[in-house]
């Protein structure tokens, strides 16, 4: 199996934190394209920089989807992704989605935890948007400025720590997911600290790609189409 990683942000160390994950959850023989947003933001934290991500990422699907089986938006919050099932015939994953359907299956209550304040509010929005909003616990986040978005698990490592804690003892959570491609592989190194089951995002979204299938999405009509790239106007059959 042939799997497309986007990354809808700018930064490379991110993407390179993706991809040891996603390449550790990946089952023998599949094989990983990472790619990374040729213009955005260095990571995506506000409604508008989602959608400045989820048009990188279709660009990128236009220029590289090939014969992958399966693409993966490796963003948590999912940036643009109905509309990206509707661009192509194979399965896209979100993040958030896979991470939910993960997390549900561990314990009846869970909580997010995330790299900022700003962010909360989406992710509420989109886990109450998958029908999961009576499930969520809470969400917990950092409230302080990150210097460097792919080192933050080193930088906050005491208060992520001290977030997931809260998060059971005060929250009830039953389940943590820890939330965005930058806090990839945190679960698997502090799962033995925690009283609960965590939840790497990335490994969630690979391991729900090798087995995802098409579902109702279609393709939009063809029509007349101007100032695109010459890659999403042969996505788009103009």
């Amino acid at each position: 199996m042939k799997l497309l990683v986007i990354n809808p942000n700018i930064t490379e160390s991110v993407t390179r934190l993706i991809g040891e994950e996603a390449q550790r959850a990946a089952s023998p023989g599949t094989q990983l394209t990472l790619k990374t947003a040729p213009f955005g933001v260095a990571y995506i934290e506000t409604r508008l920089e989602a959608l400045i991500g989820a048009y990188a990422s279709l660009l990128l699907i236009s220029e590289n989807l090939g014969k992958h089986d399966a693409v993966i938006i490796a963003a948590f919050g999912d940036p643009g992704l109905p509309a990206l099932r509707d661009a192509v015939d194979r399965p896209v994953i979100g993040l958030t989605e896979a991470a939910l359907a993960a997390a549900v299956q561990l314990g009846q209550r869970f909580s997010i935890i995330a790299i900022s304040q700003r962010i909360s509010a989406w992710y509420r929005e989109v886990a109450v948007g998958y029908g999961f909003g009576e499930r969520l616990a809470s969400i917990r986040a950092l409230d302080r400025p990150i210097r460097d978005i792919g080192g933050v698990q080193d930088e906050h490592a005491a208060q992520l720590k001290a977030l997931c804690t809260k998060a059971v003892d005060e929250d009830g959570a039953e389940v943590l997911i820890l939330a965005g491609a930058p806090l990839a592989g945190l679960a698997r190194r502090i799962e033995g600290e925690l009283p609960v089951p965590l939840v790497d995002p990335i490994a969630a979204a690979v391991r729900l790609a090798e087995t995802a299938r098409v579902g109702t999405f279609a393709p939009p009509p063809r029509k007349a189409n101007a100032g695109l790239p010459e890659s999403l106007r042969r996505l788009l059959g103009g």
